[in-house]
């Protein structure tokens, strides 16, 4: 046979063989998730309080107009306190029947009508609060329902309890791939979770009828991110 055709037969073995083999799939990286969290936690510089105002008269008219006067000494009084009126909102305004039974064995009646309003607050100048709170109480609102602390500007305090949350991300990760014997390798992918404000402080409240301001205990207000990372592993 001549060599040529040697040759050709040869090539041919070889292309079907190579043909037949198996791919060998690459080996994909080894990865490590972690969930980092970071917080920072500042003094509050603003305070945001909800009032309400509820009173009550024969006539839905008359529950009405009671508190709207109500209602309307307290806006006063605030606004003498030094409350713009930007930083003032009223909300869930309500006429309900008022019934009573006097007798269990007779269906209730109404005996008049109970009207509410309520009203938020927003306190920028926190060594006002008490006198605030004060005013409030004393002239026209006979409930409070919450005071909460906060920032104005809260996102220089996120930004840096993300970038607390990315390096104990890091910390983690580098803790348990060495103490697996490995090393850790470049961030694959990172995302966040969502920010929240850490518990605050509640406030304390004295009888509305004293004369000094209600005291107040503002503490300090935490605002924390969370990140999840993934990282290779090297070795």
């Amino acid at each position: 046979m001549r060599p040529s055709v040697l040759l050709t037969k040869a090539a041919l073995i070889a292309a079907l063989t190579l043909s037949a083999m198996p791919v060998l799939a690459e080996t994909p990286p080894r990865l490590i998730t972690v969930t980092g969290e970071g917080s920072v936690e500042l003094p509050p510089d603003m305070a945001t309080i909800t009032l309400g105002v509820t009173t009550e008269g024969t006539t839905a008219a008359a529950a009405m107009a009671a508190n709207t006067a109500s209602l309307a000494r307290v806006l006063d009084q605030l606004r003498a306190a030094g409350i713009a009126d930007r930083d003032l909102q009223t909300s869930n305004l309500s006429l309900n029947p008022n019934w009573q039974s006097y007798d269990a064995n007779q269906p209730a009646k109404v005996v008049g009508y109970i009207a509410s309003n309520m009203l938020t607050i927003r306190v920028r100048a926190l060594e006002s609060l008490g006198t605030v709170l004060d005013a409030a109480v004393t002239d026209g609102a006979n409930s409070v329902n919450g005071l909460v602390f906060g920032l104005s500007e809260p996102r220089p305090a996120l930004d840096g309890a993300r970038k607390e949350a990315v390096q104990d991300a890091v910390a983690r990760a580098t803790l348990l791939v060495e103490a697996a014997g490995a090393k850790l390798g470049p961030v694959v992918s990172i995302s966040e979770g969502g920010g929240f404000v850490q518990p605050q402080p509640m406030f304390r409240m004295a009888d509305a009828a004293m004369a000094a301001p209600v005291p107040v205990a503002a503490g300090e207000v935490g605002m924390g991110a969370s990140v999840t990372v993934v990282f290779e592993i090297s070795q």
